[in-house]
């Protein structure tokens, strides 16, 4: 199975403005659409870091955790994939 996240990036007057549809709350800007996807790339690795720490912080002791799959995102792309 791959999730992938969609890039909607705007450009509005000298900025570029992104964000991905599917992950409230992760925005991107920037002077060029490089440095705008690199932000949000950094948005979205802050918010799921986020997320997985919160979750794992309200386990049971005795639950189980396994790590599965992944793949680093591509700043110049418009995807972000994960392999599970």
């Amino acid at each position: 199975m791959r999730n992938e996240f969609t890039a909607i990036i705007e450009q509005d007057g000298p900025w570029y403005i992104a964000y991905y549809a599917e992950v409230f709350g992760a925005n991107g800007q920037g002077r060029s659409r490089e440095e705008c996807l690199a932000n949000l790339h950094e948005a979205i690795a802050l918010i799921l870091e986020h997320r997985r720490e919160e979750t794992l912080r309200s386990l049971p002791v005795d639950a189980g955790q396994e790590l599965v799959g992944g793949s680093a995102t591509d700043c110049y792309g418009t995807s972000v994939g994960i392999d599970a």
